[in-house]
């Protein structure tokens, strides 16, 4: 993919597949040691050990509209080219948890991308779930929470599309004081 955050909302949505009332997005940038973690966290069904295993193979999908699954394996590829980790914990029942850690300064090394919009896409496709959108950018950090926002807005759809701009602008605007210091 040419943007990671084309990654999440592919993760994102799997999360959302697989059953999940809450997924949590982080993304933490440490420019002192050029790393980006990418993490993503759902309440989902989770799965066993060899669904873990099985869902790095990009032959390998739960779904039954294809026969092959790539998210996940660009994922991990994407990752590990930097020189970095990637990793899934999942249990049964419980949820699942994938973490990419990218070393920043390597020539292979994608872009984020437009983050805003992909958190705005997942969030007006999914309006009766929930979302935690954590950025981090050295020590300083900004959290999005749809819980939060569903309370301002007391019955206002997050699906309107005024809403949506408002998110987006919300979450640029967020990064950009993170940018400031």
């Amino acid at each position: 993919m040419r943007e990671l955050s084309l990654n999440i909302l592919d993760i994102a949505q799997n999360s959302i597949s697989a059953g999940a009332s809450l997924t949590e997005i982080v993304v933490n940038e440490n420019t002192k040691d050029k790393t980006l973690l990418i993490g993503i966290y759902d309440n989902g069904c989770g799965m066993t050990e060899e669904q873990v295993k099985s869902v790095i193979d990009p032959f390998f999908t739960a779904r039954t509209t294809r026969k092959v699954g790539m998210g996940i394996p660009l994922f991990k590829m994407s990752c590990e080219q930097t020189g970095g980790k990637f990793t899934i914990e999942s249990e049964k029942g419980v949820g699942t948890k994938i973490n990419a850690l990218y070393k920043t300064d390597s020539i292979d090394f994608t872009p984020l991308g437009d983050i805003a919009s992909t958190i705005v896409t997942i969030v007006s496709m999914n309006a009766d779930k929930e979302f935690l959108y954590r950025r981090v950018l050295d020590d300083k950090e900004f959290i999005f929470s749809t819980v939060e926002i569903k309370k301002i807005l007391d019955g206002v759809p997050l699906s309107e599309s005024s809403v949506m701009n408002w998110i987006e602008e919300y979450l640029n605007e967020q990064y950009n004081e993170l940018l400031k210091g």
